[in-house]
């Protein structure tokens, strides 16, 4: 299971909330129980940071959190990473509905400290919003989004759906929604710019896939185009 969690800043503050968190609190959270899958800044909200936090089931969940938040490294540096924040409370909690191979597992190589090369890949794909977990989105998703995403260059490397759950830690809030997220990797900003331009010109995805996912859905969908930070495993 994996929270996604974005955070609103105070503006100019996100590199550095990004400088403490890749110094301290990757090695910090991941010497917990926790598994750090990528961190990002928002490409087109420069006040956005968000990250992909993993556990291997909810009992871990709840003791790794309670490790890291009343442990030496956030108690060191949390002021520090609080006072860049205005919002911290958009966090779902999601289980995987597909992993592909290129989708960080706990250990899989990671920039060491102090590196500050930022990659020029994008990671990008969308949140959608759905009214109930038997609704049948992820099925549809599967069977009809993920072939005509792959058509245009993004097959997706992870799809996430709602887990169901109470909240195991309630100092960090959860929000209530029922969702569907997916995730694709791009190797830079012109290949991510292809994948849109195919995907405006698809008829599959303009006339078949895209009303079906407005249809089902009971908000906007929230799209996502993200660019790692330096220590993301995801890049």
């Amino acid at each position: 299971m994996v929270d996604l969690r974005q955070y609103t800043l105070h503006p100019g503050e996100r590199d550095t909330l990004i400088e403490v968190f890749d110094e301290y609190f990757v090695e910090g959270q991941e010497a917990t129980g926790m598994h750090i899958v990528g961190q990002f800044r928002d490409l087109d909200e420069p006040d956005r940071f968000v990250w992909l936090r993993g556990f291997p089931d909810m009992p871990t969940r709840a003791d790794a959190l309670n490790a890291f938040y009343y442990g030496p490294i956030w108690r060191e540096h949390a002021a520090t990473a609080n006072r860049t924040m205005i919002d911290s409370d958009n966090a779902l909690l999601l289980r995987p509905a597909h992993l592909g191979a290129a989708y960080p597992r706990p250990g899989s190589p990671r920039a060491a400290r102090g590196t500050t090369d930022v990659p020029d890949s994008v990671v990008a794909g969308a949140v959608y919003h759905r009214g109930a977990a038997d609704d049948g989105f992820v099925e549809f998703f599967t069977d009809h989004a993920v072939p005509a995403l792959t058509a245009t260059g993004a097959e997706p490397v992870a799809v996430f759906e709602t887990l169901v759950a109470e909240n195991n830690f309630p100092g960090l809030p959860l929000r209530d929604e029922i969702v569907l997220a997916w995730f694709a990797r791009f190797p830079d900003d012109a290949a991510y710019d292809e994948h849109r331009r195919r995907l405006e010109a698809s008829t599959v995805w303009q006339r078949q896939v895209l009303p079906e996912l407005v249809c089902r859905s009971a908000a906007p969908a929230q799209e996502l185009r993200l660019r790692p930070t330096a220590r993301s495993q995801f890049r």
